[in-house]
């Protein structure tokens, strides 16, 4: 049975993305050898969205973003670590969103859910 997922980003600078996501995000990594880390995650969830080819991603698009309890608070502190951010946070209707830049030419999504968990 399915136990959990592996995530991939594709990048031109691994190197800096694998140092950004172990010294700026926190995330623990083991280095399976020659340097390639493998990170653990903390909880995920999934969702499938319809496809929007005009105003949103096309079909067989997949979307990495994470998520915290407070927006405010992991915004400030990932910005004391040096992240930078896009914009400021914003009500997308599902939670508080804002994004970040990482190494590679990455936009990534980081929001504050409004629905349980």
């Amino acid at each position: 049975m399915i136990r959990g997922a592996h995530t991939m980003f594709y990048s031109s600078q691994p190197e800096a993305l694998r140092a950004f996501f172990r010294d700026k995000l926190g995330f623990p990594a083991r280095d399976v050898g020659d340097g390639w880390l493998i990170f653990d995650l903390p909880e995920a969830d999934l969702g499938v969205h319809p496809a929007d080819g005009e105003d949103g991603a096309r079909s067989g698009t997949p979307n990495v973003s994470f998520y915290c309890d407070d927006i405010a608070k992991t915004v400030a502190e990932l910005t004391a670590r040096g992240v930078e951010f896009t914009g400021p946070v914003e009500d997308h209707g599902y939670g508080f969103v804002t994004f970040f830049r990482a190494p590679g030419d990455f936009a990534i999504q980081l929001y504050q859910p409004k629905y349980g968990k």
